[in-house]
């Protein structure tokens, strides 16, 4: 692989099968480091480095400074453009996003106190509190007007439009749905944080947000990093297809954030808010 080919969400491979002689094409997912630089009225520094799945990484970085409180309001982002620096490879520029970015927005001086190292199974979140999410102004969102049987089938909803997972089977997704439960879009990568960072960059690019009556289907578990991406976009609910984590459930209920999980073949376990 030279350091000039174009990256993809997927990748043609040849592979082998135990119970079958000779070898046939196959797809893997991609996973590629994206860095992610803040520019102000002072050069770019170095915010984040996270391993994704390449496209809509404009929207990533967007959801990424916005559900780790690094923006105030939509007015600090300026824009985002993909990375122009002629020291590097077509291929290394196509790795890198910078934001631009009000001199006083909250993400200049995170720039300079901690860096954000995340891998593809896992966030690295600023807010490691409930408390923090209210010190940054989060407050409780509002109830969705689905109801825990229309919530449950969401997931089913997503399944035909993640295109990457039919050919690669190696990735999960995040689905965005309006107050009356239509699909507005889904976003794939092969870290979960990464896809609902995708569509809450994506509300943020539309002017949507705080997403209020919105709910999001996610196709993993339902970590604490979800939860607190989706309370800061200010969503309803959140339907996991997978367990969500004691903290995640702590931080839903705290937040009146509907949350279910086990969301399967229609039927789903409610875990949030308390009966």
């Amino acid at each position: 692989m030279t350091n000039d080919q174009p990256i993809s969400a997927s990748k043609r491979i040849r592979v082998s099968k135990t119970d079958r002689p000779g070898s046939i094409d196959d797809y893997v997912v991609g996973e590629e480091p994206l860095e992610i630089r803040v520019e102000s009225s002072e050069p770019a520094r170095q915010l984040a480095i996270t391993m994704r799945t390449p496209g809509h990484d404009i929207e990533l970085g967007a959801g990424f400074l916005w559900s780790e409180g690094l923006l105030r309001t939509r007015d600090d982002l300026i824009g985002i453009t993909t990375c122009k620096d002629k020291s590097l490879s077509l291929r290394e520029q196509e790795n890198v996003i910078v934001a631009h970015v009000r001199d006083d927005a909250p993400a200049i001086e995170r720039t300079l106190d901690r860096r954000f190292t995340m891998s593809s199974a896992c966030g690295v979140c600023g807010s490691t509190q409930i408390d923090d999410l209210r010190h940054r102004g989060c407050s409780n969102v509002t109830a969705p007007q689905l109801s825990d049987e229309q919530l449950a089938g969401l997931p089913e909803l997503m399944r035909p439009k993640q295109k990457v997972f039919d050919k690669t089977g190696g990735l999960h997704a995040a689905g965005l749905f309006d107050p009356d439960g239509n699909l507005i879009v889904v976003r794939e990568d092969v870290g979960r944080h990464n896809a609902v960072d995708k569509i809450v960059g994506y509300a943020l690019m539309h002017d949507m947000l705080p997403l209020t009556g919105y709910s999001l289907a996610i196709s993993g578990r339902g970590g604490y990093e979800i939860i607190q991406k989706a309370v800061a976009a200010g969503i309803s609910a959140v339907v996991a297809v997978s367990a969500p984590t004691s903290l995640a459930v702590e931080t839903a209920r705290e937040f009146g954030l509907t949350l279910l999980g086990f969301a399967r073949n229609g039927a789903a376990t409610k875990y949030s808010p308390a009966d």
